[in-house]
């Protein structure tokens, strides 16, 4: 079985009397060490079938296989634990704790599962070094470069060894050169074998994915491979930005 399996899958919310279709009916596999770009406009389904991957919340109908379990009809803390076990989230704004070490920030998961604490801090000082941030472990947020918060929040969502990344508009408040150098890393991490799911807006985003997803009216309405574009040979061509 896939990685991921959606068969069918559905969301409505309601809103007083009126009931609003999010996604009808989405069936989509995606594949173990795939690197997948989900795209749409605004009102399109793409958020919310993020948040259904994400167990972040529960279809209206249709099934969903992660890891070969069947999570859609999961309780609440049944979801909680797929989340931290299985699936790591990055998102546009970090979501770093303020006064708070990169260290720490890249420890608290481990901190939840009730990990040792010398545990905690080798495995997170491991997850730094892997996005480049050895040197900034004990810096707080407001002393690193947005690209260098993000690198802390990749690291973060790695902590557990997820099965799972899902990004959700992991470039969009970064500029164009530290978007590509955010790109050029998490394509590192998926040729180490990391699944990737990522939400964007921006084609220039997408085209480093190897599969793009779009949706309109909560359905796919394409879902075709793509030869991504190499981040570190962009990142090379591109006049020099600010650090990431």
């Amino acid at each position: 079985m896939p990685l991921i399996r959606t068969t069918g899958l559905a969301k409505e919310y309601r809103m007083g009397s009126t009931i609003v279709p999010a996604l009808r009916g989405v069936s989509v596999d995606i594949d173990a060490g795939e690197f997948v770009a989900v795209m749409g406009p605004s009102g399109s389904g793409k958020s919310t079938f993020m948040n259904l991957l994400g167990c972040l919340d529960r279809p209206s109908g249709g099934q969903y296989w992660l890891g070969g379990q069947e999570v859609s009809q999961l309780a609440g803390d049944e979801l909680a634990v797929v989340r931290n076990r299985k699936i790591g989230f990055v998102f546009q704004h970090f979501n770093l704790l303020a006064r708070t070490s990169a260290l720490d920030n890249v420890a608290l998961p481990l901190l939840y599962a009730g990990i040792a604490p010398s545990a905690r801090r080798a495995h997170a000082l491991k997850r730094l070094t892997q996005v480049g941030l050895a040197e900034r472990l004990d810096h707080q947020p407001t002393q690193l470069s947005g690209g260098q918060q993000q690198r802390v929040a990749i690291a973060r969502a790695l902590a557990n060894d997820p099965q799972l990344v899902l990004a959700d508009e992991p470039t969009g408040a970064l500029d164009s050169h530290t978007s590509v150098e955010i790109m050029a890393l998490l394509q590192t991490l998926n040729r180490d074998g990391i699944t990737i799911v990522l939400v964007t807006h921006e084609r220039d985003i997408a085209a480093f994915a190897k599969r793009v997803i779009l949706f309109r009216d909560g359905m796919v309405v394409e879902d075709k491979p793509n030869a991504p574009l190499d981040a570190a040979v962009a990142l090379a061509a591109m006049p020099a930005g600010a650090s990431a």
